[in-house]
């Protein structure tokens, strides 16, 4: 999960992005002016900012959050796609800079590449087989528990049904015994519980499957 600061004036826009953005598991603050958005700076690990507002332009939010907050990712909108706003925008600090109309899928993979870069947020660890949280703690995992977050990272926000994922485990639903996932979820919160002190947003949705409440970098 990262916290994301929203700064768009329309607001059906925003609406929609903030929408977006906090299904796929991130903590989402919006403005629509530069004055909303400057006490919501400090909060933020990508800002995503509308080039002209009301009040000023998002390349004044861009060299301020450079200068004062060096490591948050920025991401410039807007609708001038000119090369020169382009160079204009990069130059004023931001990371990328998207184009209006463009397509959401598209704003989540840029969005993915800041977090691998910034390490911000919950990591699945192929390599080393772990699920590590935001403040560093990691637990190892089980194939089944890895195969769990595989499918959980790779549809941030929602539901892994317990069919999908007795099936990625290689069993037949119809004669798998569904107690067993819950057993395996169950002994993972608690292992989490016990060994961080702090609870894992891992969710049973009943009858139905499991979710997890952040985005899930996978590394």
């Amino acid at each position: 999960m990262a916290r994301i600061a929203l700064l768009e004036d329309e607001t059906l826009l925003r609406k929609e992005l903030a929408a977006f953005l906090s299904k796929r598991g991130h903590e989402v603050v919006q403005a629509g002016t530069l004055a909303e958005f400057w006490p919501l700076m400090p909060l933020a690990d990508i800002a995503i900012l509308d080039l002209m507002l009301p009040d000023g332009s998002g390349e004044e939010a861009a060299q301020r959050l450079r200068q004062e907050h060096p490591r948050v990712g920025i991401l410039m909108l807007t609708a001038r796609g000119a090369i020169q706003d382009r160079l204009q925008g990069l130059a004023a600090g931001a990371d990328h800079y998207l184009v209006k109309p463009f397509r959401l899928v598209e704003l989540a993979a840029i969005i993915d590449a800041l977090l691998r870069r910034l390490g911000v947020g919950w990591r699945l660890d192929y390599q080393q087989r772990l699920l590590v949280a935001p403040d560093g703690f990691s637990l190892p995992l089980s194939v089944p528990e890895m195969t769990l977050f595989d499918l959980l990272s790779a549809q941030p926000g929602e539901v892994i049904t317990q069919r999908v994922l007795v099936e990625a485990f290689g069993f037949d639903w119809l004669d798998y015994d569904r107690r067993r996932l819950d057993k395996l979820v169950s002994r993972l919160r608690h292992r989490w519980q016990e060994e961080s002190g702090q609870e894992l947003p891992l969710r049973t949705e009943y009858r139905h499957g499991y979710s997890f409440g952040a985005f899930i970098q996978r590394v």
